[in-house]
């Protein structure tokens, strides 16, 4: 079965093949640094960080770009309230900050969010403000193309002229008559009120340093303009594959689209948008109360199982959090490393399988990790089964091992140990030291001794059994692994 993906833009599940044979050329929206991570934002990380892996376990070597915006008009905003006279210093924004520094310190913030659920960096991740000149050159080639125009006012801004684009709203399939108008930019400097700002001319009261000179006067980039001249800086003018949030498809990537296919560039040839997440059912919301954060899921459940419950969903599906969800991930997670410590007693984590045909059939139509989900869970019951019998199921355990990579669940740093983890490594020592004792005990006919070792064992939440090969153990659910 050949991979197949839903592109946006057509509607469609598509056959992919890339533009270059063996290599495929990736970009997604990252971060815009103005605050904290939100949830949605490293579920978007986490869906583009397994269909990168599930590419490379394809055969594909994955050139993978992410951006960082880091200037807007809310970076720019935010930086300014902290040096007014009634700045109540918060958790998040603690001192006075100038722009870049702000910028700086929630980029971190995103970085930690991303390690802590074993996200891998990308190839390259630009930010917004190191690609100045190349957001230039699109501009000027889209003024020479009759696609953009300085404002008719002062104001040193130049637009994208939307109707001077007739493919303008192809990714939305929406037409230009049935859209709001931009609400950037005061309308006067406009030739229509659904034009976009391609460069924002300098406001009295910004900083200095927030802008840079240009051929229309001094500025700064639109937020749109961006994506597109650091994706074609990296990736070429034509490239494999687009993504972002479902939030991001218009106007932000509807804009992108427009303003480089104006400028002549083939751009994305797939457009992937990962679903949004919601709190029992309904939006997030700050007003309402039911916002959760990355954060807050680490608090609740290590680090393991929140990945688990962030890529479990469809990623074009909506993912709902409700209380007892995380819960469920862990659970779902211990029953996946508790075969693994039955099936590798040894802790030999380096014996990869290959991956069964199911996992495989479902990472290709169009990145089914629920199925993928499925046919993991059904070799974890298999090799179950097979112990229980007394068998070997070190294949199963392989097998396992292969598709914990590609969905990443191998990758997250646990503080406490996780699925071959050295913290688990360790207790599997540890554990198998105390059973070789107690086998010999038994043999010894020293039944007090086997029976004191079992009853420790058990108190530090490990359950042994007795099988005809001998004694096999597990990690209570819920016990601690530390």
């Amino acid at each position: 079965m050949a991979l197949r993906l839903y592109d946006t833009k057509t509607g469609a599940i598509r056959d992919f093949q890339p533009l270059e044979p063996g290599q495929v050329s990736l970009y997604y929206c990252g971060a815009t640094v103005q605050g904290r991570p939100h949830v949605g934002h490293v579920r978007s990380a986490v869906a583009f960080d397994i269909l990168t892996r599930w590419l490379e376990a394809s055969g594909y070597r994955v050139l993978s770009v992410r951006n960082v915006t880091d200037i807007d008009d809310k970076i720019l905003e935010k930086s300014a309230a902290s040096f007014r006279p009634d700045f109540q210093p918060q958790a998040d924004y603690p001192a006075a900050d100038p722009w870049f520094a702000l910028a700086y310190r929630f980029e971190q913030a995103f970085t930690s969010a991303y390690d802590a659920l074993g996200v891998r960096r990308p190839s390259y991740e630009p930010r917004a403000t190191g690609h100045i000149t190349e957001m230039h050159a699109l501009i000027a080639r889209l003024i020479e193309a009759g696609h953009a125009y300085p404002a008719l006012d002062d104001s040193g801004d130049v637009y994208f002229d939307v109707r001077s684009w007739e493919q303008y709203g192809e990714l939305t399939r929406q037409s230009v008559e049935d859209m709001q108008d931009a609400p950037d930019v005061d309308p006067r400097g406009k030739r229509d009120p659904r034009d976009f700002a391609l460069w924002k001319g300098h406001k009295p009261g910004e900083p200095d340093s927030a802008s840079w000179e240009s051929p229309w006067g001094r500025g700064r980039p639109g937020w749109h303009l961006e994506c597109s001249a650091m994706s074609t800086k990296y990736l070429g003018a034509t490239f494999d594959i687009h993504g972002g949030g479902l939030d991001l498809r218009f106007p932000h990537h509807e804009n992108e689209l427009a303003q480089s296919a104006a400028a002549g560039d083939g751009f994305a040839r797939f457009w992937m948008h990962n679903g949004m997440v919601t709190f029992a059912g309904e939006k997030m919301s700050k007003s309402v109360g039911n916002t959760i954060s990355p954060e807050d899921m680490l608090a609740q459940a290590r680090p393991t199982a929140v990945r688990y419950f962030l890529g479990q969903a469809h990623y074009r599906s909506q993912l709902d959090y409700r209380p007892g969800a995380l819960q469920e991930a862990e659970a779902a997670v211990e029953r996946i490393e508790n075969f693994l410590s039955r099936a590798l007693p040894q802790g030999d984590f380096a014996a990869v399988s290959e991956l069964p045909q199911s996992f495989r059939d479902a990472m290709d139509d169009d990145l089914n990790v629920p199925a993928a989900l499925a046919a993991l869970h059904e070799t974890v019951r298999a090799g179950n089964t097979a112990l229980d019998r007394g068998e070997d199921a070190s294949g199963a355990a392989g097998q396992v091992l292969a598709m914990l990579d590609v969905l990443g669940l191998r990758d997250v740093p646990e503080p406490d140990g996780g699925s071959g983890g050295p913290a688990l490594e360790a207790l599997i020592h540890l554990v198998q030291a105390q059973l070789e004792r107690r086998a010999e005990a038994k043999a010894a006919k020293d039944y007090a001794t086997a029976d004191a070792i079992r009853s420790t064992l058990t108190a530090a939440g490990v359950e042994v059994e007795d099988t005809p090969s001998g004694a096999s153990w597990s990690l209570r659910s819920g016990a601690a692994h530390g």
